[in-house]
C-alpha cells in the first residue's frame, strides 16, 4: 500500500486565526495517526503563517509515525531541521505573498543552498526530499545534489481538467519512472482530494503521497478520523487498479 503522510498545517491556520492555542495541530496529527496515517507533514515557514517553532518540537516528542519537515533551503531552516532532527526534510519553493507553494523547487537555480542541506542530512541521518516538477533536469539534479527521494508536484493536474488532465497525468507517470531509474523515491503531491487521488495513486512508481488541505477541510465537515479513512480509501482504489494492470501485463 501507499504511504500516506498528512499535512496539518492548516490545523494551525485555524488556531492562529483567534491567536488561540486550540485546534492543537500535534493532537491532530496524534489523531491522524491513530486513523492509519504513516507519517505527519508540516510546513514551517519563515514568515510562521501556521505551523509554529513549537509545534515541531512538540511534534517531534509525540509522534510514533514519521515526521517530515517541509521548508525551505535558508541557513535557519537548516539550522532548526540539525536541532530537531526530522525523519525527512522536503525543501519546497516559499515565497512570502504566496498562497501555498505554486510550484516545484528550482534545483539548477538553488544548487548551493541545497548542497549545504543535502550535506546536513548526510551528517545527521535525515532522509532528503526534493519537491519538483515533472521535469527531466530537475529530476537527474535532484540525484546528483544527494536527494533520496522526490515529491512531484501535482498542483497542475488537480487544476488541469479533461485531455490537459491527460496530458499531465501522463506526464506525472513518465517523471515517475525517470525518478526511479536514477534510483530515487517517488512520492507526489499538492491539491489532491478524494476525488482525484486515484489517478496519482495508480502510478506504479509512486511510493508516497502527501496530502493536508482536503483532509484538512472533509475533517471540519466529518471528523478526523473519518477524513484520514476515506482518503486512504480512495489511495486503496487507486492502489487497486495499479496491481490489477501489473496483472494483466503480466
Amino acid at each position: 500500500m501507499l504511504r500516506l503522510h498528512v499535512n496539518i498545517d492548516h490545523v494551525a491556520t485555524l488556531r492562529n486565526a483567534r491567536g488561540t492555542v486550540y485546534p492543537d495541530p500535534v493532537l491532530a496529527a496524534e489523531l491522524c495517526e491513530l486513523a492509519g496515517a504513516d507519517g505527519i507533514t508540516a510546513h514551517l515557514r519563515e514568515d510562521r503563517r501556521h505551523i509554529k517553532d513549537d509545534d515541531i518540537e512538540r511534534l517531534r516528542r509525540s509522534l510514533t509515525t514519521l515526521l517530515n519537515l517541509e521548508m525551505a533551503a535558508t541557513d535557519e531552516m537548516v539550522a532548526i531541521a540539525e536541532r530537531v532532527r526530522p525523519d525527512v526534510i522536503t525543501l519546497v519553493p516559499e515565497r512570502r505573498e504566496e498562497l501555498t507553494t505554486e510550484g516545484g523547487l528550482d534545483v539548477v537555480g538553488n544548487r548551493e543552498r541545497i548542497e549545504k542541506a543535502a550535506a546536513m542530512c548526510a551528517r545527521t541521518g535525515i532522509k532528503l526530499s526534493l519537491f519538483v516538477e515533472a521535469d527531466s533536469e530537475q529530476l537527474r539534479l535532484s540525484r546528483e545534489v544527494g536527494a533520496g527521494q522526490v515529491e512531484l508536484h501535482t498542483g497542475r493536474y488537480a487544476e488541469a481538467r479533461g485531455a490537459e488532465r491527460a496530458e499531465v497525468l501522463t506526464r506525472l507517470a513518465q517523471a515517475a519512472r525517470l525518478a526511479q531509474k536514477l534510483g530515487l523515491e517517488v512520492a507526489a503531491g499538492h491539491g489532491l482530494t478524494r476525488e482525484n487521488v486515484p489517478a496519482i495513486a495508480a502510478i506504479a512508481e509512486i511510493e508516497e503521497l502527501n496530502i493536508g488541505h482536503a483532509i484538512i477541510c472533509d475533517a471540519v465537515l466529518l471528523g478526523m478520523d473519518r477524513a484520514v479513512r476515506d482518503m486512504r480509501e480512495a489511495v486503496r482504489r487507486g492502489f487497486d487498479a495499479r496491481r490489477a494492470r501489473a496483472g494483466a501485463s503480466a
